[in-house]
């Protein structure tokens, strides 16, 4: 039987029918059930037909008395430099440093703004799956029921976290970068876009 370079016929092209007929395979039932993060993305840029642009991104601490911003994209905020294996998928990866600190705060807020093209959204939702040495920490589900098209919107989002004890957090002092995450965007059942956070 001879190798099969799958590499090379994704390169060339050979492998769009099964790659098709995987990403229609990719459901929120389903990215709910990784215990791991992923090691690829399980869409392509060209999947996102509704052409949702995220230009905004701020990052807080909503703990009462103290409350903080800890990352905001509008203000200068810049993410980590990417790993180096991340290649050309850079816009769909990023990377966060927050320090130790972060460990101890028990509710962020997001707000995200994105732009979206010339056709409406319904039920535009994201799931945040987050984990540590492959395994899964928390989940976070959230929808948008309705974007009108040509439009500018910021999403608000609320994330309780679970609380760790000293043993998880001084392992996730030591090893930040085994922190992940991985965000899928879904218009209805259809995943859209999907981004990886470290």
């Amino acid at each position: 039987m001879a190798a099969v370079d799958y590499e090379q016929q994704w390169e060339e092209g050979a492998v769009v029918e099964q790659q098709e007929e995987y990403q229609y395979a990719v459901t929120p039932d389903y990215v709910n059930t990784f215990t791991g993060p992923t090691d690829q993305f399980f869409c392509t840029l060209q999947d996102n037909v509704y052409n949702i642009q995220f230009v905004d991104f701020k990052i807080r601490s909503l703990d009462q008395g103290a409350e903080q911003v800890l990352f905001d994209l509008g203000q200068g905020s810049r993410p980590a430099p990417p790993p180096p294996d991340v290649g050309q998928d850079v816009v769909r990866h990023i990377r966060y440093h927050f320090g130790p600190y972060f460990l101890d705060i028990g509710t962020i807020g997001t707000t995200l703004e994105f732009v979206n093209g010339e056709y409406e959204v319904h039920d535009f939702r994201m799931i945040e799956r987050h984990y540590f040495r492959d395994q899964l920490i928390t989940s976070y589900d959230f929808t948008m029921p309705f974007v009108m098209p040509n439009s500018r919107n910021t999403w608000e989002m609320i994330y309780t976290k679970p609380e760790l004890s000293q043993e998880w957090k001084d392992a996730l002092m030591a090893a930040p970068w085994e922190a992940r995450s991985d965000s899928f965007y879904f218009v209805g059942d259809r995943l859209i876009m999907h981004n990886r956070a470290e």
